[in-house]
């Protein structure tokens, strides 16, 4: 048991060693470029029509909710500010996340263990290049870009959504949801779930190239290293996202 601690531990250290590299690859040169902009297009082009679609589904869903609870209130002009919050602040953001996840994480390590297990980070580091200053840190910089772009994409076709089922199925008044959104909705929350988003960016990139670069065992262990970063990725964002939130509030409501 103790040895099992000991070896995760050990792992841990590893990946925040990893995690220096990577922003230490920041200020070195070569600056790739054109690998930034291919990972930029890659992560986010390519995902932006499913962001929408779970956005829209979403934004739609929680307004159903949030009519019929504060329809007992006789308050279903204020849904539109909840979901707005919320989409700011949560669900968009860790929503995105898992999404991009599922698509890009998995992705990304699978493609990093695949040029393992054939030896290609192995040629090279013979040829001294760095796999982190190569390959992973346009993975990381496209992240951070592309994260809260999708993100704030998220937010506001949700609230369209929202918009939508409220005006056109509950008939909610359309100019007093819009009053009470714009007057509850701060700037703070969109940038806060922006900003949160951006770190969880970072957080996905970096597990997923680590374990993609650890992968051992042949095709097998490709399989591996991709179900675990997706598994580890997933349960690092929630706490991530609890530690952002106790962090945040008090900034909020300042």
């Amino acid at each position: 048991m103790f040895r099992n601690i000991i070896k995760k531990l050990e792992i841990l250290g590893r990946y925040f060693a990893f995690v220096g590299e990577v922003f230490g690859g920041f200020f070195k040169r070569p600056f790739h470029i054109a690998l930034y902009i291919n990972e930029i297009e890659h992560l986010g082009v390519n995902s932006a029509p499913i962001i929408l679609l779970s956005g829209a589904a979403m934004g739609m869903i929680f307004a159903l909710q949030m009519v019929s609870i504060l329809a007992d209130f006789h308050a279903e002009i204020g849904v539109g500010a909840a979901v707005a919050i919320a989409l700011a602040r949560e669900l968009s953001p860790v929503i995105t996340t898992l999404m991009l996840i599922a698509k890009n994480g998995s992705a990304m390590a699978a493609e990093l263990g695949t040029m393992k297990v054939t030896e290609q980070i192995d040629a090279l580091e013979s040829m001294s290049v760095s796999p982190v200053h190569y390959l992973v840190l346009p993975k990381v910089v496209a992240s951070i870009v592309i994260y809260p772009v999708l993100t704030l994409l998220s937010n506001v076709i949700g609230s369209l959504g929202a918009f939508t089922i409220s005006i056109y199925l509950y008939n909610v008044d359309s100019a007093g949801y819009t009053d009470y959104l714009l007057d509850f909705l701060s700037p703070r929350d969109v940038f806060c779930g922006l900003i949160k988003s951006a770190v969880m960016g970072i957080m996905v990139a970096t597990i997923c190239c680590f374990n993609g670069l650890r992968t051992i065992q042949g095709a097998k262990g490709v399989g591996d290293s991709a179900t675990k970063a997706v598994v580890i990725s997933s349960v690092a964002i929630l706490v991530a996202d609890y530690l952002l939130d106790t962090i945040m509030m008090g900034w909020i409501y300042a």
